[in-house]
């Protein structure tokens, strides 16, 4: 990344939302206007409503991530969904030596963009009250322990004591800020003595849902009831009837935020007011407006085309699901990606990167044990060749891969972490100003599904090869046992495409019962220890080696010559020397031998070999002066 350009860290939750995503838009169109980079920390936080679920591994990347590469940093803590969530970032972002900027909550420490709700709900109140005369006012109140809530609450009844009303006028009613309480709203206001005028919500989702309850009750909005939300989203003013409400201007909090970040880089100073001022939307629901049914057949149209794409989208992310199902590889992961990913917009690149530990394993190797902190890219898409593809390992004090360009960047980066672990970190840049919707949080899902596969099994082969191992190993020595030598030896006859010289050995140990008798079975299993130690040590020269039983071993070797024979004959008998002069042992090791050289094809059966090696051995142990069993 240009060195000239400065780099803003952007922390936040739920980028998906229709708020968020124009948010991060307004942010990214001020930032190439100030020629910054951004790089947003999204959180996917609490997924799912009636059976929600949260990642309890993905605060672990926010807790990696060194703050000092940062020149300045914007905390937007009223999206993060999870309790205790935004705190741990609040507590992480205390440690920056950079200044911090929080966009929607006023914390101690941090620079404070203020949002003037009290004064745009205050307007919503008094239009009600002024230009449409109503006094019977309800009032529709987020859950009281968020803070937000709290100050509309209180605005709205200050509001009605000072025109000589009841403070909760007809009725106040605790909503969650989303659509669940909308029939339980409207069963509480038109249960009252007196119907309310008018209902104030405390925001647009609480709106359309106690809207959407109260015509199924036969009543009309706002003919009967009028309505008002706050926040002026999108989804208010695609609703019909349209939703009165108050904005939350997005381009100003962009502009004020990274123009006070700038001028704090630079030495300066920032006079503007860091409050942002809501602008009031009076529209069809408080009665200020009718609907335009030529407008209204357009609006129709493009939902028809959203709920089109969406459709489409969903094809998609079926249809990816099933090829991410098929994964075997972080290679052919990285394949399906970039042949699937079609549904959440248009991108420039995309990094896969995967936590390392101290062995140099990647996080999706079943073998992989502590984090070191540092991840290779497992995945990396640059469909512009922005970037220098090396062996780079990446850290929490250098996240991202350098674009070669002087332009702004805007990157997105999340955890991608399943249930039992976090895997590393994804990062993304779109196509422009751009963000994703929500299927690209569901390629993150399941591309850790995808990577906990490939963990699991990993480990069912890594599994099934130590079985297969043990199957064929002796559990004394190591070696392999007399079903893995005969294995291994067939399939070296089988392979033969032409008459070549091989060589069998059978050799025994000379005296194992004394040694057992004198000092012990279990001095007796060194000795066995010892011997095929001896004999693997010898075995260079493309030997197959094992133990066929007791203190008996079998060698095979499938390429072989005299020269090569007596090289291992004298190989081996120097060992024995060297051990019996030096192991400091009140016994011996001797070995007796014999060999059988012979040309042979692919029609050769090893037993018969095995036997004449077997009879000459015997020939040299009885020839053996004071030979012992």
């Amino acid at each position: 990344m240009n060195a000239q350009l400065k780099t803003i860290a952007f922390f936040g939750c739920s980028f998906t939302s229709r708020y968020r995503q124009n948010l991060c838009r307004s942010f990214n169109t001020v930032a190439e206007e100030l020629k910054f980079n951004i790089i947003y920390i999204n959180s996917l936080g609490k997924i799912g409503n009636k059976n929600a679920q949260y990642g309890d591994y993905e605060f672990d990347l926010i807790d990696l991530i060194d703050l000092d590469q940062f020149d300045g940093i914007i905390f937007d803590g009223e999206g993060y969904n999870v309790e205790g969530m935004a705190d741990k970032v609040i507590r992480k972002l205390r440690e920056a030596k950079c200044p911090v900027v929080s966009i929607s909550t006023n914390v101690e420490g941090f620079y404070n963009i203020d949002f003037d709700d009290a004064g745009g709900l205050r307007t919503l109140i008094e239009h009600f009250l002024d230009h449409h005369h109503f006094t019977k006012i309800g009032f529709m109140s987020g859950y009281l322990s968020h803070p937000d809530a709290r100050i509309r609450l209180k605005e709205f009844r200050a509001v009605m004591r000072s025109r000589g009303l009841p403070e909760d006028g007809a009725g106040m009613f605790e909503g969650d800020f989303w659509f669940h309480k909308g029939e339980e709203a409207a069963d509480y206001f038109l249960s009252r003595s007196e119907r309310p005028e008018a209902i104030v919500c405390a925001n647009d989702y609480m709106a359309i849902a106690l809207i959407t309850a109260l015509k199924k009750r036969g009543i009309r909005v706002p003919e009967d009831i009028a309505i008002t939300g706050y926040d002026g989203t999108f989804e208010g003013q695609e609703f019909l009837p349209h939703l009165s409400s108050a904005t939350r201007e997005r381009v100003e909090i962009a502009y004020k935020s990274l123009t006070l970040l700038k001028n704090l880089s630079e030495g300066k100073k920032f006079d503007e007011d860091m409050r942002i001022t809501s602008k009031p939307i009076y529209s069809q629901s408080c009665g200020c407006s009718k609907l335009d049914y030529k407008v209204e057949s357009e609006n129709i149209n493009n939902v028809y085309e959203i709920n089109r794409t969406m459709s489409y989208n969903i094809y998609d992310a079926e249809s990816a699901m099933l090829k991410l199902n098929k994964v075997d590889s972080l290679l052919m992961l990285g394949h399906v990606f970039v042949e699937a990913s079609c549904n959440f917009g248009n991108y420039n690149s995309f990094f896969l990167m995967l936590h390392k530990d101290i062995s140099g394993r990647l996080s999706s190797d079943s073998d992989f044990m502590c984090p070191t902190g540092e991840f290779t890219p497992a995945v990396w898409i640059d469909s512009k060749g922005e970037y220098t593809e090396s062996g780079h390992t990446f850290n929490a004090s250098s996240l991202i891969p350098k674009p070669n360009s002087d332009s702004s960047h805007f990157f997105y980066i999340a955890s991608v972490h399943c249930a039992e672990r976090m895997f590393g970190y994804a990062v993304i840049e779109m196509a422009g100003n751009d963000i994703f919707n929500e299927f690209y949080n569901l390629w993150l899902l399941n591309m850790a599904m995808t990577l906990e596969n490939l963990l699991k099994n990993d480990r069912i082969n890594k599994l099934i090869g130590t079985l297969e191992n043990l199957s064929i190993r002796d559990g004394l020595t190591g070696m392999l046992n007399r079903r893995g030598f005969d294995d291994r030896s067939r399939e070296a006859i089988r392979i033969l495409t032409t008459k070549r010289t091989v060589c069998t050995m059978v050799i025994d140990m000379d005296g194992l019962k004394h040694i057992n008798d004198d000092y012990g079975h279990y001095e007796g299993d060194r000795a066995i220890k010892a011997a095929a130690e001896i004999i693997t040590r010898c075995c260079d020269s493309g030997e197959i080696a094992g133990r066929a039983g007791g203190d008996e071993f079998y060698i095979f070797a499938p390429q072989y010559s005299q020269k090569l024979l007596d090289r291992f004959t004298e190989r081996l008998e120097g060992a024995l020397d060297s051990f019996n002069n030096n192991s400091n042992k009140p016994y011996r090791i001797d070995l007796s031998y014999g060999s059988f050289l012979t040309d042979t094809d692919s029609s050769g059966r090893l037993e018969d070999f095995i036997k004449i090696s077997d009879s000459r051995m015997y020939e040299q142990k009885l020839a053996k002066p004071g030979r012992r069993k």
